[in-house]
């Protein structure tokens, strides 16, 4: 958040918003997870998803909705183009977060009854899940989004949110990359764009105002 900038409650009211929780899994953030496997250093994750569950209790707190977002892959389930330029980037690491296995579980903060659970194949919490019109249907504009890993998955969200007329939020101590460079200018550009940037703190004290 720019530093002229301050987090106003009414942005993020509860009966407007909900805190959107991306890929927070095993296989992306656990210490026995595949990107582990793969070299990834994932201590910048497993912070983000302490600050994820302080948030998602915050938001509880308020009423404010909750959506987990899940990755879930079947192996031998990709499509002709994803095979293709997995094949041209000579990619043969093991899939990530296959449903049913340990990898895809959630880590951090746990969905409650009333929370909705969305599962995807691709990088936008939006594509082809239905999200945006059960958001809008719901009467909800605004979203926080956290979660794994912020130049990928949680900034492909955002930037396909953008053009669904919603508003954007992010808390930028609760997502994560596996490099810092790329989560800050991840999230610069997402700034740049509209997106509003705030703390896990910030969010919670707007809400315990609410």
């Amino acid at each position: 958040m720019s530093d002229d900038t301050v987090l106003q409650p009414d942005w993020v009211a509860p009966q407007r918003t909900a805190l959107v929780l991306i890929d927070c899994q095993v296989d992306f953030g656990s210490l026995d997870g595949e990107m582990v496997k793969r070299g990834a250093d994932v201590k910048p994750a497993l912070a983000a998803v302490v600050r994820a569950e302080a948030l998602a209790q915050a938001a509880r707190g308020a009423g404010v909705r909750i959506v987990f977002v899940r990755l879930l892959s079947h192996p031998g389930g990709d499509n002709a183009i994803a095979r293709e330029a997995k094949a041209r980037h000579g990619k043969a690491e093991p899939d990530l977060c296959v449903e049913g296995t340990r990898g895809a579980d959630f880590i951090g903060p746990q969905p409650a009854s009333g929370d909705m659970v969305i599962s995807k194949t691709r990088f936008s919490a939006f594509a082809r899940t239905g999200l945006a019109e059960q958001l809008h249907a719901q009467q909800i504009d605004t979203l926080v989004l956290a979660g794994l890993t912020t130049e990928c998955c949680v900034a492909s969200s955002a930037w396909d949110a953008f053009e669904r007329d919603l508003h954007i939020f992010i808390a930028s101590d609760a997502c994560a990359a596996y490099e810092d460079s790329l989560h800050r200018e991840a999230l610069r550009a997402l700034e740049m764009s509209g997106a509003i940037l705030a703390t896990t703190a910030q969010f919670a004290s707007a809400w315990e105002i609410q």
